[in-house]
């Protein structure tokens, strides 16, 4: 059995994929890096409703980001998140 504080922290990230706004940000930045503006129109949200979530995504881990000049932009962290997103969608779907 995996320490107690480990089990925590796993369940604090699946509580991050408890959020469609949050899974569909994660969605939009499969295989590309975007600024806010461009999350916001994909998922359709405000600006604001995205930054939000992306700051509980990247406290997560789950993707980080870039400054180039003004803009930030944001990526996923690595393939293991591409890996969580598609092995939970191939369990659903059985």
């Amino acid at each position: 059995m995996p320490d107690e504080e480990l089990l925590y922290d796993l369940a604090d990230l699946f509580k991050v994929f408890a959020d469609t706004t949050r899974i569909k940000i994660l969605y939009a930045l499969m295989g590309h890096n975007r600024c806010v503006a461009d999350i916001a129109e994909i998922v359709g949200a405000t600006q604001s409703a995205v930054s939000h979530q992306l700051r509980t995504l990247k406290q997560a881990r789950l993707v980080k980001f870039q400054r180039e000049g003004k803009n930030v932009i944001y990526s996923l962290s690595d393939n293991h998140v591409y890996t969580m997103l598609a092995q939970g969608m191939t369990h659903i779907c059985e």
